[in-house]
């Protein structure tokens, strides 16, 4: 196995300090923002759910393996089947463009960021070290 070499490397302070000022900006717009992201996801979800049924209903004389379960104490049939399907016949399935972020994530890494962005602004120091720069980096 190749030994890895130090990178010694020397960055600007006041670009560093400005690089996690913006990621400290884009974490309070994600975190903002995901109710509305969910929102919007929720209803492209449940509009490719109204396609699949659609399409499933179309297709139901290629169905195999029905299985029936009939819930007399509140009416309901509930009826399961197969459907062998090509990936192209399937309507495309909507995916998250955004991350999550629980409440105590957020908050911690609103604290980090903004711990790093008050003691670099004390710093007298022109440039940040390689360990500095690797500390915050996983911020940036």
């Amino acid at each position: 196995m190749a030994r890895q070499k130090a990178i010694s490397v020397k960055i600007p302070t006041q670009r560093v300090i400005d690089a996690l000022q913006k990621s400290l900006d884009k974490l309070e717009l994600d975190y903002t923002s995901q109710e509305a992201n969910e929102a919007r996801y929720q209803e492209l979800r449940k509009a490719w759910e109204k396609k699949v049924q659609e399409f499933a209903i179309a297709h139901i004389s290629k169905a195999e393996n029905f299985r029936t379960n009939y819930r007399s104490w509140n009416n309901s049939l509930n009826i399961d089947f197969d459907l062998t399907v090509t990936e192209k016949e399937m309507p495309v399935e909507p995916e998250k463009d955004f991350d999550s972020l629980s409440v105590y994530n957020y908050r911690e890494q609103k604290e980090e960021i903004s711990n790093a962005i008050r003691i670099l602004k004390m710093t007298d120091e022109e440039v940040v070290s390689t360990s500095t720069y690797q500390a915050v980096s996983r911020y940036l």
